[in-house]
């Protein structure tokens, strides 16, 4: 089982990542625990991907695919993964299109987490993080779907639209329905 999860922020994806990987038993990578475990190991690629981050600046996409590549060619991941986080962009689709293609692999879908904005804006107040305000939140939203929204198209008829609302069981039984079809 090889997916791809998309949805805005808090819609819920780490969460169902987290639970449909221990019932599946394949990895959830995350691209934001690939770079802390590369900067944390020390890896070359981590140390590339730290120099922007301490810069303020986004890690490149060519240094986030290396890390993605890296990941999925480990034993753990040969028999499928939940990726989230990656692909943010069509470019780096397109990159993960030809890397799978290189692996002799597909993907079985893309999972898109979808919920409202005011589910998304409750959700993310509720965390209580000092960066999390309403404008904020809003505007992250917004980002999501000029960068991200894209994917949706490139995607096309692999896309698997999940309802993410309602509470973290429902949401995870109707993925796993969805994945089993």
């Amino acid at each position: 089982m090889r997916y791809v999860l998309l949805g805005p922020p808090g819609a819920g994806k780490g969460t169902q990542a987290k639970l449909l990987s221990e019932k599946l038993n394949i990895p959830h990578i995350s691209t934001g625990d690939l770079f802390r475990a590369n900067i944390g190991e020390g890896t070359d690629l981590g140390k590339e991907a730290k120099q922007y981050m301490d810069a303020g600046k986004l890690v490149p996409t060519d240094v986030t695919a290396r890390m993605v590549e890296d990941r999925l060619r480990q034993d753990d991941a040969q028999d499928g993964f939940l990726l989230d986080g990656f692909p943010r962009t069509v470019e780096q689709a397109e990159i993960l299109d030809k890397l799978l293609k290189d692996m002799n692999t597909e993907l079985d879908g893309v999972l898109n987490f979808k919920v409202s904005d005011d589910v998304v804006v409750e959700r993310m107040l509720a965390r209580g993080r000092d960066d999390d305000n309403e404008e904020t939140i809003r505007t992250r939203m917004e980002v999501y779907r000029t960068e991200t929204q894209p994917l949706v198209e490139h995607y096309g008829d692999q896309i698997i639209p999940i309802d993410a609302e309602g509470d973290v069981d429902e949401i995870n039984e109707r993925a796993l329905r969805a994945m089993q079809k």
